[in-house]
């Protein structure tokens, strides 16, 4: 059994998952919110499926790229849970799991020429972002992308890409001018996206050193100005 954590946006959930099926779920949407419910939420959907913290097998956690501050809170809890209960750590790449998560979905699971590029929100423009087909094979690495106009030409030209994500919330207007363009409104990460992949390295037994293991920030974390 895995406790799963995503806290990588501002979507904050928690899933406990078994041999890939998913046994209770909580979230909730909003910025500011995620150390106020995180520990709240673990607790809620362990009880309340009637399991206690002994019958976690593993914990894992979506590790970035994201928001910095969410992704300490997620992962900081992760690792506290697992030195606590000395459970392994297994890091799940965030954009990775939001491709499983909209891969898993009826409506695109047998569109196998589309492909799948999930976005993170960085800062005005820039995205964190990736490319995945449909199977959930890397296609283009984990980069942060300035968005305009010529992004994702090469890509566009030739194939159907779908946009989705809160990145993809606010370069859409600029690249929906593409007929290959399509956008997924109001996506949000969840706990559950983690599933496939968590139990994927949880029976090849692909852990973290707890000790050591950091999220993947892509970019160096720029503390904003105190306002005066």
């Amino acid at each position: 059994m895995i406790l799963q954590i995503e806290t990588a946006t501002a979507s904050c959930s928690v899933a406990l998952a078994k041999d890939g099926n998913v046994l209770g779920f909580k979230q909730v949407n909003g910025r500011n919110l995620h150390a106020e419910v995180i520990t709240r939420f673990v607790e809620e959907i362990i009880t309340g499926a009637g399991f206690s913290y002994n019958n976690l097998d593993a914990i894992a956690v979506s590790c970035g790229p994201g928001s910095y501050t969410g992704l300490r809170i997620g992962i900081s809890t992760a690792k506290g849970l697992c030195f606590a209960l000395d459970k392994p750590l297994i890091a799940v790449e965030t954009l990775s799991a939001m491709a499983e998560g909209v891969a898993g979905l009826d409506v695109y699971s047998n569109q196998t020429d589309l492909l799948l590029c999930p976005m993170i929100d960085a800062r005005r423009m820039e995205v964190y972002t990736a490319i995945f087909n449909i199977n959930g094979e890397i296609i283009k690495p984990t980069a942060a992308e300035i968005v305009d106009e010529n992004s994702f030409a090469d890509i566009l030209q030739n194939n159907k890409v779908l946009f989705f994500g809160d990145g993809a919330e606010k370069c859409f207007n600029v690249l929906k001018a593409h007929p290959n363009a399509l956008y997924l409104p109001d996506f949000l990460n969840s706990a559950t996206h983690l599933t496939k992949k968590a139990a994927e390295k949880f029976n090849n037994g692909n852990f973290e050193d707890v000790a050591y293991f950091e999220p993947y920030y892509l970019k160096d974390f720029i503390a904003g100005k105190k306002a005066l």
